[in-house]
């Protein structure tokens, strides 16, 4: 890995990878590029049964680091550049469950990384938000798509639109995270998790996940009928 990220096995299955650019974790290259190398590992490791995603520090990620922006020839270069580097479909493409523990802040492609997880712990203090709006930019790492597919247009376009930050409160009642603990509890609350999705036979967790992702696209009958399907399959 990179000195920005750390990844881990455990002997139940449960791979921990960890940002570790405090005090804000931000994404700049050698973040992405660690999570890349970290998510590909992961992958292609047959003994990883659930990944675990946290941080150290005060902060999950505060997002890109927007200096690469200012050191491109333009900002649609600095965006081609981090696309080029592109954790967020790797993360997306893995067949295991996924869980993400949030405190501090959690905005821009912070907040985006754990909307593409399955599972959201936060602690009491997080902050969550997609401020790109404010910066005349587009959330760009899949924030327009997974929060929308989370919470619907109605919910979501406010968000989104105005860039306005959100408190835990808000998130549990909007079905964006799943559970609020202490700050001093969450990395228990969030590997406690994780150990359990990873007690799921793995096929059995990738069938339920793809039954899961299929219901955002799929008319109910045809949800119906991939689930008899993958059912009949077991």
């Amino acid at each position: 890995m990179t000195d920005r990220v750390t990844l881990s096995f455990s002997d139940q299955g449960v791979a921990t990878v960890v940002l570790s650019h405090p005090p804000l974790n931000i994404y700049d290259l050698a973040m992405r590029d660690g999570l890349i190398e970290s998510i590909t590992a992961v992958r292609d490791n047959p003994d990883a049964r659930a990944l675990l995603i946290r941080a150290e520090g005060s902060n999950f990620s505060v997002g890109a680091d927007l200096a690469e922006f200012g050191s491109a020839s333009s900002i649609f270069e600095g965006r081609r550049i981090r696309w080029d580097r592109d954790p967020w479909l790797p993360l997306l493409g893995l067949s295991i469950p996924t869980v993400v523990a949030l405190k501090g802040y959690a905005v821009g492609s912070g907040l985006e990384i754990a909307l593409l997880c399955d599972i959201r712990i936060a602690a009491t203090n997080v902050v969550l938000g997609l401020p790109e709006t404010k910066l005349g930019m587009l959330p760009a790492a899949g924030g327009t798509q997974t929060l929308t597919q989370l919470v619907g247009p109605a919910a979501a376009a406010p968000l989104i639109l105005t860039g306005r930050n959100f408190d835990a409160d808000e998130a549990v009642k909007l079905g964006i995270v799943s559970e609020v603990t202490e700050v001093a509890e969450l990395d228990k609350a969030a590997e406690k998790c994780a150990a359990q999705l990873a007690l799921l036979e793995p096929d059995i967790a990738m069938k339920l996940r793809r039954c899961i992702s299929a219901s955002k696209d799929l008319p109910l009958h045809l949800g119906l009928e991939l689930e008899r399907r993958l059912a009949l399959d077991i």
